[in-house]
């Protein structure tokens, strides 16, 4: 299995990309070692992984650590060996899809123009047993 911080980046948008591929990937592994995930199922997968860039951009920085990892096993050697067939066969098949993701700063929050149904029947329910406390506290204190 391979860690997710090998070769971070700076960007945060980035950063989640890679976790994201790094989990994707370590599902994949599980999967196919333990055979839930069979080989036809897997391709699909990572097809669909390396068609975008940040896929792309997970395996070329995580290679290595990989193929120190996982190819100690006949398992782990088959499957990297599909993951860079997968990853070969993306590439020779044309550019990545890029991210939509903005790399800016999120938009600002909408302000709230109102409070919800929930938000007034709670402050109701709350104003009426303060208001039952205090008037209890008064009638108790008068007898």
């Amino acid at each position: 299995m391979s860690s997710a911080l090998a070769a971070p980046s700076r960007h945060p948008h980035e950063q989640k990309r890679h976790v994201y591929a790094d989990l994707l990937m370590n599902y994949a592994w599980m999967g196919f070692e333990i055979g839930t995930i069979r080989e036809r199922l897997l391709r699909d997968m990572l097809a669909g992984m390396f068609t975008g860039e940040a896929g792309r951009h997970y395996w070329i920085r995580v290679h290595a650590s990989w193929i120190a990892s996982s190819s100690a096993s006949r398992v782990g050697r088959r499957f990297l060996a599909i993951v860079d067939e997968e990853h070969a066969r993306a590439v020779v098949a044309g550019p990545p899809i890029r991210s939509n993701v903005v790399s800016g700063p999120p938009p600002p929050a909408a302000p709230v123009t109102g409070t919800s149904r929930a938000g007034r029947t709670s402050a109701g329910a709350l104003i009426g047993l303060a208001a039952g406390l205090v008037l209890g506290s008064f009638l108790r204190g008068r007898r």
